[in-house]
């Protein structure tokens, strides 16, 4: 499985458009580190590399511009965004207020549809086992917290959590080879999932703030 398709449609579902289509394979490869960290874009080489026309492709590049994906400069040209471990503490910041308050909406407002995808992911983390597969384990902990952002049925929300969170996860992939516990950073993520099965907000808020203070610890001493 390519590093790209480890990343999941940030609305959660692949879009109908080929400018959703575009946007979606070029976000996972940017999130990945596969397309590096400050590298000429050009519209002819994405779509020979991706088989997109001209247009989806600058639709694409004009959303991961807004989330601050892409960086444009008249005359110069589109280049990856840069990531800068600098901007962990500011991240961390934003998500620590904003991940808390989605954990305890999610909790609040989790339908029985929601409950049942919930257990499905408790269900998930029970399996984990010594070393796991290091692919299952991004693609489980972005469906998991995907899953959080959805259940707080707030769509501004949900939209704001996804962007800071493909930022947080670029500076995880920067430092994804020095990091040896990512079996138990995924675990973390129960306590959360049964407060929102049980429709407890406090101890949900309670185990994100652990969980978002716990990533930023953990990548600074990958660094």
């Amino acid at each position: 499985m390519s590093s790209a398709a480890l990343i999941l449609n940030a609305n959660g579902a692949m879009g109908e458009s080929l400018a959703e289509e575009a946007y979606q394979v070029i976000r996972s490869k940017i999130i990945t580190l596969e397309f590096e960290p400050g590298s000429l874009m050009s519209e002819q080489d994405l779509m020979n590399q991706l088989g997109f026309g001209r247009t989806p492709i600058r639709e694409a590049i004009r959303l991961l511009a807004n989330e601050h994906l892409v960086d444009v400069y008249p005359r110069r040209g589109m280049f990856v965004a840069g990531v800068d471990v600098k901007n962990l503490s500011a991240l961390s910041e934003v998500r620590a207020t904003l991940e808390i308050k989605a954990a305890a909406l999610a909790a609040q407002r989790s339908t029985p549809e929601d409950r049942a995808i919930t257990e499905a992911l408790i269900a998930e983390i029970d399996r984990i086992k010594g070393k796991a597969d290091m692919s299952w384990l991004i693609q489980l902990d972005q469906r998991i917290h995907h899953h959080i952002y959805a259940c707080t049925h707030n769509e501004f929300l949900e939209s704001t959590l996804n962007q800071y969170y493909a930022h947080a996860l670029r500076i995880w992939f920067l430092a994804l080879e020095k990091v040896d516990n990512l079996s138990e950073a995924i675990i973390e993520h129960r306590a959360l999932l049964v407060a929102m099965r049980d429709n407890d907000p406090e101890v949900a808020a309670h185990a994100m703030r652990d969980h978002v203070e716990g990533f930023e610890t953990t990548i600074r001493k990958s660094l």
